[in-house]
This record gives C-alpha cells, structure tokens and sequence, in this order.
C-alpha cells in the first residue's frame, strides 16, 4: 500500500526531496527548528546521531506516549 506524505514544513529544505530511509539517516538537524548546534548537543547528552536515534530514544518516546495519554484523559 503506498502512502504520500507532504513533509515540507517538517524537514529542512535539503531533505524534502529525500527517501523516507535517507530522512531517517540523516541528523537531527534535517527537522525544520533544529540545527547542527542542536546535532552536538543531543549526540553529548543522549549519543542520538541521526533521526532515527531521536525516534528511538527512551526519553522522547516516553514523553511522546505521555503527552498522547494526557491528550486522551480530556
């Protein structure tokens, strides 16, 4: 099944003609808001090197799941 998704305003200008593969290998920065100052940061804090990292990371995907359930409780 295919799906088309727009990424446009989520992804820097250079990514948003890249593979759903070549966006997730890419480094954080690749998300629209952050830059290679944040690539620094979130590799010396949490070792994420690329989005997929950010994806996978405990911290982020608690708070995400978190953030989900508090938007469920209403």
């Amino acid at each position: 099944m295919a799906v088309n998704v727009v990424l446009d305003k989520a992804l820097d200008k250079a990514y948003e003609s890249k593979t759903l593969a070549e966006i997730l290998a890419a480094p954080p920065s690749a998300l629209a808001g952050l830059t290679e100052k944040h690539d620094v940061q979130l590799l010396e804090a949490l070792g994420v090197k690329t989005i997929a990292d950010l994806a996978k990371n405990k911290y982020f995907r608690l708070a995400a799941t978190l953030a989900d359930l508090a938007a469920k409780e209403g």
